[in-house]
């Protein structure tokens, strides 16, 4: 089993999630080109952060036309895994494969800086391994990511447990204060009914090397990989 991560002219991220994927997980990756339809025989699909196509209209509204998004609908469709991070996240939501959309922040500023997310299930292969009392230190950089749907959408969410992580303090209180960019209920990560499409705004890819002096976001992979069987 393998994963593919997908890159777009614009992505920045991809090569730090190959990094990690293979260099600290010991995955076998493979590199994922936009203009292909071809997934390589991948398993479970990454769409890493970035400015997919500088970000023009929305984020991710013009990534989500790529001829590798055809690709990645069907293999979601048959359950097969996919996890967008950051500007992944907006494309998955752009193309329709979770609920939701990631508007600007409401401080209509870029946010770039350390914060604090607590997984919101145990029922999730990124969050099983992880326990609901840990508050998680995990990098953002992002100018589009409050967190918005419909209230039904959102009723949805919590009666299913689709939510996979919420902002918190650093000592895992939920309040406004750590609710960095104005999402609903501080919601920083989602996932499908399905319960195999995965997104979330903070990225985990930096985060998980000791040379950084935090593995926090390595928690997150742990829970992934030992879920889905991938290592």
């Amino acid at each position: 089993m393998k994963f593919g991560v997908v890159i777009f002219p614009g992505s920045n991220c991809d090569e730090d999630l190959i990094y990690v994927l293979s260099h600290i997980m010991g995955c076998k990756v493979e590199r994922l080109w936009h203009k292909d339809r071809d997934l390589k025989g991948v398993d479970f699909v990454m769409i890493p952060g970035g400015f997919s196509y500088g970000d023009y209209l929305r984020s991710g509204a013009i990534a989500r036309f790529s001829p590798v998004m055809e690709s990645v609908a069907e293999h979601c469709a048959r359950g097969g895994y996919a996890m967008g991070i950051c500007n992944g996240f907006q494309i998955l939501c752009e193309a329709g494969l979770l609920p939701g959309v990631l508007l600007h922040n409401d401080s209509q500023k870029f946010i770039c800086q350390n914060v604090h997310i607590k997984a919101a299930t145990s029922n999730s292969a990124l969050t099983a391994g992880i326990g609901s009392d840990r508050a998680l230190k995990i990098p953002v950089a992002h100018a589009e990511g409050r967190y918005f749907a419909p209230t039904e959408v959102l009723r949805q969410l919590n009666e299913n447990e689709q939510v996979l992580f919420r902002y918190c303090t650093p000592e895992g209180r939920f309040n406004k204060e750590a609710n960095i960019n104005g999402s609903l209920e501080n919601i920083a990560g989602v996932m499908n009914e399905g319960r195999n499409v995965f997104g979330m705004m903070p990225h985990p890819e930096r985060a998980a090397d000791t040379e950084l002096g935090n593995t926090d976001g390595k928690l997150i992979f742990d829970s992934l990989c030992a879920a889905v069987n991938l290592v």
